[in-house]
């Protein structure tokens, strides 16, 4: 354990306080550079990079796409949050909170940004009416949705944090964190005994926004945190969590915007649907 810690009276910024995100977190909001953002040429235009919450979205339009919905088409611009990209001005205009992912909805007489996972989510299905589950089953859904919302982060700035990107593990927080991790796991697992999805056996926006933080965690896909959190004894999560993984319209939407991976798995930037072809897998992996 290291030593007690005891809090300044003010607390202070220390610019290099290790960890791999140690250059781009920061206690300011705001843009650090001028970098206008790229303008595709379909309804949608998003920015982001392949991290879960990234995932959530590509998903979700790649499953309208799949559903017959042309009007779902969308250009995928790579933002680098390591390299800080989230804070040109570009980005900040459209997401002053300096988060990836962030949508520009362009199918209308004026563009409208749209920021916040979730909230993309909902803005989505909404507006083509598709991933929302039966209308009596409305509440249930959303309450998974924002269920998703308050966990995501005990699991991924906790228990990820701690345990695979912080300069030095310790036990304290990696433990708490993990209880919780488990827990929520715990959660999920009870409420998914019986059912194939999240609500009333119909795939929604729910389950995409729960599948890319707790079913690649379940699919050991996370912090390399399988066997610490024993994943293998969710077997309801792990049932519906290979159910969705094996959704074509998942596999393209978990492509896009990774960087990271075998390079087949990657699709840096999407611009249209031949992107995913084998013709131009050239593409794919590229910098």
């Amino acid at each position: 354990m290291p030593d007690t810690y005891s809090p300044p009276d003010v607390w202070t910024w220390e610019r290099e306080n290790g960890g791999q995100f140690a250059k781009t977190n920061r206690p300011v909001a705001g843009a650090t550079h001028d970098k206008e953002l790229p303008v595709g040429r379909h309804p949608f235009q998003l920015y982001s990079q392949g991290t879960p919450n990234g995932v959530k979205v590509t998903v979700l339009l790649e499953e309208l796409l799949a559903a017959g919905e042309a009007g779902a088409e969308y250009d995928a611009w790579l933002i680098r949050i390591g390299n800080g990209d989230q804070f040109g001005s570009g980005f900040v205009e459209i997401n002053p909170n300096s988060k990836i992912p962030a949508l520009v909805d362009r199918s209308g007489e004026s563009p409208v940004r749209v920021f916040e996972s979730g909230a993309i989510l909902l803005h989505l299905a909404e507006k083509f009416r598709r991933f929302l589950g039966p209308a009596e089953d409305r509440p249930e859904m959303l309450s998974w949705l924002f269920w998703q919302m308050g966990s995501a982060p005990y699991l991924g700035g906790g228990f990820g944090h701690f345990y695979h990107y912080a300069p030095e593990r310790w036990e304290y927080p990696i433990s708490r964190y993990a209880m919780e991790a488990k827990r929520q796991l715990d959660v999920l697992d009870r409420h998914l005994v019986g059912r194939q999805y999240m609500v009333a056996d119909e795939f929604t926006i729910a389950d995409m926004a729960i599948w890319p933080w707790y079913g690649q965690l379940a699919l050991g896909r996370l912090y390399n945190a399988g066997t610490f959190l024993d994943v293998e004894s969710y077997e309801n999560v792990l049932r519906w969590a290979r159910a969705i993984d094996a959704r074509p319209a998942v596999q393209r939407g978990r492509m896009v915007n990774r960087l990271s991976g075998e390079p087949s798995t990657q699709l840096r930037e999407r611009h249209d649907a031949r992107d995913f072809d084998t013709k131009t897998q050239d593409r794919i992996g590229q910098d």
